[in-house]
């Protein structure tokens, strides 16, 4: 049975190397970077694009034309005597109408929302990065395993089930956004495929409201999460860092 691992000393090396990378990024991190955007995200916050007041102004237009009852009767009535006359099935073609797309040509998105998305879906891919740098930067602050007193290891791993908690939440919102536009592209194919149905219009623009609200609650997260981030380490940094109050070999 193995009684220890031997590692090759150019390979502790190069893992020394990658660890003293990491504690110097997160020290940067912690020392300037979280507090700035801190303060961006609560300067982006206050911008006029994230506080409008009238969320009519975020609608967009849907571009479908609403038909006349008497002249889509009137078409219909034609299209089936043209097709009795060839010898047709009158249900022959359904499919085929089905697949068609809308009479108004192709349906943008909202371009407001899209603009915001632009802003947003950058500033959460970098939170996740910067949140992975400081869960990887307190794994490897765990001493060896060995019998004393606990209470610095206990404290490290209350902040790592934090931050996997934040974690969690972060990696929602991507499912969000994808929801929304999941959502709203049938609520819009609802709505070109039953004009005469004012609420499949409207179910498109209460998605888009919706949307705007929850990218407002992803900046103030995002921002909440920079500002936990940076609070946790510096209050319990001596723990974190000597969590048994003396020099100890890490678990790496």
């Amino acid at each position: 049975m193995m009684a220890s691992l031997h590692v090759k000393s150019e390979a502790r090396q190069k893992v020394k190397e990658f660890w003293m990378e990491l504690n110097a990024q997160v020290q940067a991190l912690v020392g300037a970077d979280f507090p700035k955007k801190i303060c961006d995200l609560d300067s982006l916050l206050k911008e006029r694009d994230l506080n409008l007041s009238d969320l009519g102004t975020l609608r967009a237009e849907l571009d479908i034309p609403i038909p006349d009852p008497a002249k889509e009767k009137e078409k219909e009535e034609k299209c089936k005597k043209e097709k009795e006359a060839k010898g047709e099935e009158t249900g022959k073609k359904k499919d085929d109408e089905e697949e068609k797309g809308p009479p108004c040509g192709p349906i943008s998105s909202n371009e407001k929302i899209l603009t915001l998305l632009s802003r947003v879906k950058p500033e959460i891919r970098e939170v996740k990065e910067k949140l992975n740098l400081v869960c990887m930067w307190v794994q490897l602050q765990i001493p060896k395993i060995e019998d004393g007193d606990n209470f610095g290891v206990a404290v490290q791993e209350k902040v790592f089930e934090l931050m996997t908690g934040i974690r969690t939440k972060l990696e929602s919102f991507q499912t969000q956004i994808s929801k929304y536009f999941l959502d709203r592209g049938d609520a819009v194919a609802k709505a070109a495929k039953q004009p005469h149905v004012g609420d499949y219009r409207q179910l498109v623009h209460e998605l888009d409201e919706a949307q705007y609200a929850e990218l407002r609650v992803m900046v103030m997260e995002i921002r909440n999460t920079y500002a936990v981030l940076y609070d946790i380490v510096v209050k319990n940094s001596e723990k974190i860092i000597k969590p048994r109050g003396r020099d100890k070999a890490l678990i790496y």
